[in-house]
């Protein structure tokens, strides 16, 4: 089933949109970012858009990286808060080098299929599932399923960013979590070896990146030999798949033949955009989903 999804967070909003920027709100500070995909004209005025908390501006060398210009009342950390049900996290955010904040808030849409599933497998007879979460940067996903009573395994190759998990943890009153700092494909290859086995598994992967030793991955060349591997770690009943794609140019019609011919078809599933719209209507994807119950 195609389903678009957009989440409602209290402590997020898209202000405005266009000539390849997002003006965002986290919390109580509001935040002005590059966005190719916003092809579009803006809407608010120079004022709105001037009078940002702080601003990334791209390195001239790099596409990915630049530097921040924040008013001096601009925190170099701040918390947001995000609530479902009787699922309460609080994350950290803070201004880094590559223009992220520490968190994908269109990704709430997938905690909390992850948390109703959780309890779903709870309900069954499951009383602990054991998830596994890969590339899973600062950990929102994870804590979702922790919050459901979940036994999650955490795996990212950034010590940094798993160090900063597990402070979204203990900041949402949660323990308990297990956490990797290594490779996805050297982790998970390895899991396949010892025969272990979880009932869901969370896949993130960026287009590009390094594991902790230098490994290289690069999502069109690696995607298929990662799910074939994982394909052999999901459990055959009660089980689920998220997979998130960051690629610009790949759909989720593509994820679902790629999982399809990984894991074969599914009792349920569901696909499509994670999106906002802003304050004029302007919806933008932020990212493709794939996910399904077997």
């Amino acid at each position: 089933m195609i389903k678009q999804l957009t989440p409602t967070i209290a402590d997020y909003e898209l202000l405005d949109t266009g000539d390849g920027e997002k003006l965002e709100r986290f919390g109580n500070y509001v935040v002005r970012r590059p966005e190719p995909q916003a092809i579009w004209h803006k809407s608010l005025d120079d004022r709105a858009w001037l009078g940002a908390d702080a601003s990334f501006l791209r390195d001239a060398k790099s596409e990915e990286r630049g530097e921040w210009r924040m008013k001096p009342s601009m925190p170099s950390r701040w918390q947001v808060r995000f609530n479902y049900k009787d699922m309460h996290l609080s994350m950290r955010l803070a201004l880094t080098s590559f223009k992220h904040v520490g968190i994908f808030p269109e990704q709430a849409a997938n905690w909390e299929f992850i948390y109703d599933t959780i309890h779903e497998l709870r309900a069954s007879g499951i009383e602990r599932p054991k998830v596994l979460n890969l590339f899973a940067y600062t950990g929102g996903a994870t804590l979702a399923a922790r919050s459901a009573g979940a036994d999650v395994t955490h795996v990212d190759s950034v010590k940094q960013v798993v160090t900063w998990s597990r402070e979204n943890m203990e900041s949402s009153g949660l323990d308990g979590v297990r956490w990797i700092v290594e490779d996805a494909t050297k982790f998970v290859e390895r899991e396949v070896r010892r025969g272990n086995r979880y009932h869901g598994i969370i896949l993130d992967p960026p287009a590009y990146g390094r594991g902790a030793n230098g490994e290289k991955w690069v999502l069109e060349d690696d995607i298929c030999n990662m799910l074939e591997q994982c394909s052999k770690l999901l459990e055959g009943d009660n089980a689920f798949l998220v997979l998130n794609l960051y690629s610009m140019g790949l759909s989720s019609m593509l994820a679902r033949t790629a999982v399809h011919q990984a894991f074969g078809e599914p009792k349920m599933e569901q696909m499509g955009e994670l999106y906002f719209e802003d304050r004029s209507a302007k919806q933008i994807p932020f990212g493709t989903y794939y996910r399904f119950r077997r």
